[in-house]
């Protein structure tokens, strides 16, 4: 089988706030829109000292306060990331992610293939813990989980796939591919126990239907590069405005 090789992993990537304004995929009077870089924990914590909350008074642009964060990623996926900036726009996006209005779309790269080309999983999920941390587990009295996807492509014992999760489960990505495909994520060291390489999963796209009477706002995130060789191995190119 062959895999992408050993580097350093983008969690050991400093990122500084100045960073951000380039990354901006999306800007109008309500949204932002940003390429969220793999190895940026949005959150701070006890042990996350850098973290993209703490960074957002660079993405004001103008306004008296800086975007708050419509929703998560986990800290090594990369990708479109939402942001509001303002009060309503953070109350209308919690509405729409609520109602599952928000369509999400996410690309990864797996060990092995699927048995099929395209299917669903449903797989409910449940949060355990014990002295090492926690995780999800599937488990049938866990909370509704549904994730839709297909295979792009595959090589030399990887796969491709486009994911679209139809709930906003912790993890559910990761879970899903690991237990509900057998097909785990390069790069996740809970799921695959991959810790040589970084998370090969990166939020693609993103449509937001922000206003009823006008055409979504339909965004795209290229693949980071960490991401790229094991892609372009399975069919993906390169747009040749890069």
């Amino acid at each position: 089988m062959t895999v992408p090789e050993a580097r350093t992993l983008p969690s050991e990537t400093i990122w500084r706030p100045a960073d951000l304004p380039s990354r901006v995929l999306f800007r109008d009077s309500n949204l932002i829109i940003l390429d969220k870089p793999a190895g940026l924990a949005v959150h701070g914590g006890p042990r996350t000292t850098v973290h993209l909350e703490g960074m957002l008074d660079v993405l004001r642009f103008g306004l008296a306060m800086p975007p708050r964060l419509a929703h998560r990623l986990d800290r090594d996926t990369s990708g479109c990331l939402v942001l509001a900036r303002h009060d309503k726009a953070l109350s209308r996006l919690g509405r729409l992610f609520g109602a599952g209005k928000v369509q999400k779309t996410y690309w990864a790269v797996v060990f092995g293939s699927p048995s099929a080309e395209s299917g669903r999983i449903e797989l409910p999920l449940r949060k355990i813990s014990n002295k090492q941390g926690w995780r999800m587990v599937g488990d049938p009295d866990g909370l509704a989980a549904v994730t839709l996807w297909r295979v792009c492509g595959s090589a030399d014992g990887v796969t491709w796939l486009e994911l679209k999760p139809q709930s906003g489960r912790t993890h559910q990505i990761r879970v899903h591919c690991a237990s509900g495909l057998g097909c785990p994520i390069i790069g996740d060291p809970v799921y695959a126990g991959d810790t040589d390489r970084p998370l090969h999963l990166h939020a693609r796209e993103l449509v937001i239907p922000y206003w009823a009477e006008r055409p979504a706002v339909q965004v795209l995130a290229l693949p980071p590069l960490h991401m790229q060789k094991a892609l372009q191995a399975c069919g993906w190119r390169t747009p040749a405005a890069l």
